[in-house]
């Protein structure tokens, strides 16, 4: 079982640790327990119910109605509102939240595909998906998930992902861009690289993908072979941090003609000097911003 301090709930329910407080001595909504050494910590019980507690506050109720509803009743008026057209994107990502502690894919997989009816697979991925992953960041960080949690999340969206790009059609022309997407040898968080797959593709655009793994002999092979344009790729985890800019300075000197976009967490460090066909992606909409207009 997770234990969670009351800052983590904040950061994952969006309710300040001071309401919290005061709503567990006003309405005793939690009951957190504490530790041979007397500090106090929140269970998955109590994560659920603070999600819960959020949605239905957000929505309009009062915490003096909430705290006299059972767990059934406040599971009720939980489902109630998910089964409204105008729900909230808070409880989409609650939702996910308390489904991936419980390790339950219909759950998931109903909250994730009741967003993309109601926002489309775009808008899906950048305000729910991207916002459930920054909160499953969270969770990693302060060690209350397992990297079973993370894989078990993590292909679900990878299956969602692969399905929507199956499902696009481009029609080659003449002067299409080509986008060559890898990712580095002993990289395999694969989600960012598969949304700008779709991406690309959504943009009528034509992609040569590679995915997970790839080492780097192979990717100039492929180059030589394709003469892309533009190259992309996302650094989570490697290269190692003090290895990045050897990395970014290999990849222009390489690929001397082609326009190279990087991004995650390893090119985000502000002492990087990115050379000059090298472009840092800050974020995803950064990137959709550049892409050809449809």
């Amino acid at each position: 079982m997770a234990q969670y301090t009351i800052k983590e709930l904040e950061h994952l329910s969006g309710i300040k640790a001071h309401t919290i407080r005061i709503w567990e001595q006003r309405y005793n909504v939690l009951c957190p327990q504490r530790t041979d050494t007397n500090i106090r910590y929140y269970s998955d019980a109590d994560l659920k119910t603070l999600l819960n507690i959020s949605l239905l506050n957000e929505q309009g109720f009062k915490i003096s109605k909430i705290a006299r509803m059972s767990p059934e009743q406040l599971r009720l008026a939980v489902q109630q509102l998910a089964e409204q057209e105008s729900t909230s994107l808070a409880h989409h990502i609650n939702a996910m939240v308390a489904a991936m502690v419980d390790m339950d894919e219909e759950r998931f997989d109903k909250s994730l595909s009741t967003a993309t009816l109601q926002l489309g697979f775009q808008e899906t991925m950048l305000q729910v998906v991207y916002p459930f992953l920054h909160k499953i960041g969270i969770l990693w960080q302060t060690n209350n998930i397992s990297p079973a949690h993370e894989h078990f999340v993590s292909n679900l969206v990878r299956q969602k992902l692969i399905v929507a790009i199956d499902g696009q059609v481009v029609k080659h022309r003449e002067g299409m861009s080509a986008y060559l997407l890898y990712l580095p040898e002993g990289e395999l968080h694969e989600i960012a690289l598969l949304y700008m797959n779709y991406l690309i593709r959504a943009h009528h655009q034509q992609v040569i993908y590679l995915g997970q793994n790839l080492p780097f002999e192979d990717l100039q092979r492929t180059y030589n072979q394709c003469q892309p344009q533009i190259l992309c790729t996302v650094l989570t985890i490697v290269p190692e941090r003090e290895q990045v800019q050897a990395y970014l300075n290999k990849l222009s000197e390489t690929f001397p003609k082609a326009l190279i976009y990087v991004y995650g967490y390893q090119v985000q460090y502000d002492f990087l000097n990115f050379p000059e066909n090298v472009r840092k992606i800050r974020c995803i909409e950064d990137f959709i911003a550049l892409l050809p207009k449809v």
